[in-house]
């Protein structure tokens, strides 16, 4: 008796490699479209946020916009209005710093 490729495939297990390769393929895919990209803005997303600094004008992740005026470990305090309306806000809260401290002075 003599193995040979065509009979190994002809025995039902070429479909079987098949499915496992295809499963394979698809799992790379998946992992380039969905996991990686959401990493890289997770990346992005946290450093931004440490680094942070006093004078960034910010928007909250709940549609607050206002200017940061002093950052500790895990919160800073931004002032809303002319008024000097103060917020105590998470840093995790912030969702874009709109214009950077040195930006808004040139």
């Amino acid at each position: 008796m003599t193995f040979t490729a065509l009979s190994f495939l002809g025995d039902g297990m070429g479909g079987t490699l098949i499915t496992v390769g295809m499963l394979a393929v698809v799992g790379v895919l998946f992992y380039f479209f969905a996991i990686r990209p959401q990493k890289k803005q997770e990346k992005e997303t946290a450093d931004m946020r440490n680094n942070l600094q006093v004078g960034d004008e910010i928007t909250t992740i709940g549609g607050i916009i206002g200017k940061v005026v002093s950052i500790k470990e895990e919160t800073c305090v931004i002032e809303t209005s002319r008024d000097c309306t103060k917020i105590r806000i998470l840093k995790s809260a912030i969702s874009r710093v709109d214009v950077k401290a040195q930006d808004s002075i040139d």
